[in-house]
């Protein structure tokens, strides 16, 4: 049985769907850098290196694929431009595979002892931080698991709206004090009602902006606290939600965050609009934080687990 046999074949032909314009934009290209020629020399290998950088692979990460193709083609002496994308795929998994990017198959929650298995959801405003809320809340859902919502990000206007529509089409209660509510507050509020009422999960909204280091860490840091009264090791997890196609503006936020709070997981939205899908592999590879979910479409649905593998073999695939 092939890996991809556990994965439903809508799940599979959503993520082809979602990768198809990245997929064309690096293989035609590839395509045309190879054209008339028969073996991979250094002018092939810059043009690939060209090609990695623009679908926003990023640089170092680039690199570092590059030079590993070199000493490939050095140790074989002689590699067909017919094995290239052979030779690329197996370059990039194996570039996954030391950074510990993990093969998730499901929306599942680590034990957490019986208390509420908290995230924190971060990231700047217009990536799909609310959506992305709103479909997580309803993959856990329809695992069974009893969720809530905070309403935390309550300065940017309409922010609460929009997320009490998500939380109504998930199926899950929300916990709001309204616009210009104090966020740590709510976030108190939300742990709270969910360890009280034996909730499996929460996840928890907050502010969309970056326009301050400092007062993006302290409020940050006055949720955890108030969090902690509650339960101690929350939150469990801070997923960073970044938009796919702004390509290395999502370096730069990762970047950002990652100084003003720990970062645990990374969520990709947005992956069907883009060419530059190559994001999120640069981004796993030069952060070393897991890429946990992608987003590749509208529906409920077309928010998916990150597979490495699968997400590989969809990449690569004809």
């Amino acid at each position: 049985m092939g890996f991809l046999s556990f994965f439903t074949k809508d799940r599979k032909e959503s993520l082809d769907k979602g990768l198809e314009k990245t997929k064309t934009n690096i293989f035609s290209r590839i395509a045309k850098a190879v054209m008339g020629k028969s073996s991979v020399d250094a002018e092939v290998l810059d043009n690939l290196e060209e090609i990695l950088v623009s679908a926003d692979v990023g640089v170092s990460t680039t690199l570092r694929i590059i030079k590993r193709i070199e000493e490939r083609v050095s140790r074989d002496k002689y590699i067909g431009t017919d094995q290239l994308n052979r030779i690329l795929k197996e370059e990039i998994a194996k570039l996954l595979e030391e950074n510990h990017t993990s093969d998730y198959t499901d929306f599942t929650i680590p034990d957490t002892n019986g208390v509420p298995y908290v995230i924190m959801v971060v990231g700047v405003n217009g990536v799909g931080k609310t959506t992305t809320i709103g479909k997580l809340a309803h993959a856990f859902a329809k695992k069974g698991k009893k969720v809530i919502l905070g309403a935390g990000d309550t300065f940017r206007a309409a922010s609460v709206e929009q997320l009490t529509i998500w939380s109504e089409r998930a199926g899950v209660p929300l916990v709001s004090k309204g616009q210009n509510a104090d966020p740590a507050a709510v976030s108190f509020d939300v742990v709270n009602k969910a360890f009280l009422e034996k909730y499996d999960v929460v996840i928890l909204d907050t502010a969309g902006r970056l326009h301050n280091n400092v007062n993006l860490m302290n409020e940050l840091s006055k949720i955890k606290r108030v969090m902690q009264k509650v339960i101690p090791d929350a939150p469990h997890e801070v997923l960073l939600v970044l938009d796919a196609s702004t390509g290395q503006n999502a370096f730069e936020q990762t970047r950002q965050f990652s100084l003003t709070t720990e970062v645990t997981a990374l969520a990709l939205t947005k992956l069907d609009g883009t060419a530059k899908g190559g994001v999120v592999i640069g981004i796993s590879d030069e952060f070393k934080i897991p890429v946990k979910y992608i987003g590749i479409g509208e529906r409920m649905e077309d928010l998916q687990v990150f597979n490495k593998t699968e997400f590989i073999d969809s990449f690569f695939s004809e």
